[in-house]
């Protein structure tokens, strides 16, 4: 997995966007005591599922992977010039 700049922030961004994504679909929120492990695998799995994402190959999909691949999808998503895609 090639680290990216600004992954901690973009994991954040990517978790904020998600959320608004599925409650944009018709999901709930998440409970202030979720854990971002939670909010990652089912925002990732929503992800997949409306095909916004390629799912990851089955032996590996954990957290790691699923954590890198939303930070993947915010960076692409982001418009240029975002601090958050600075070098």
């Amino acid at each position: 997995m090639k680290k990216i700049k600004h992954e901690a922030q973009l994991l954040k961004k990517a978790l904020q966007i998600g959320e608004q994504y599925a409650r944009k679909r018709g999901f709930a929120h998440f409970d202030e005591g979720t854990s971002n492990k939670i909010k990652i695998e089912c925002i990732y799995r929503l992800l997949v599922e409306d095909k916004v994402l390629t799912p990851l190959a089955s032996d590996k999909e954990d957290g790691p992977n699923m954590k890198h691949k939303l930070v993947l999808w915010i960076h692409k998503q982001l418009p240029d010039g975002h601090p958050l895609l600075s070098d």
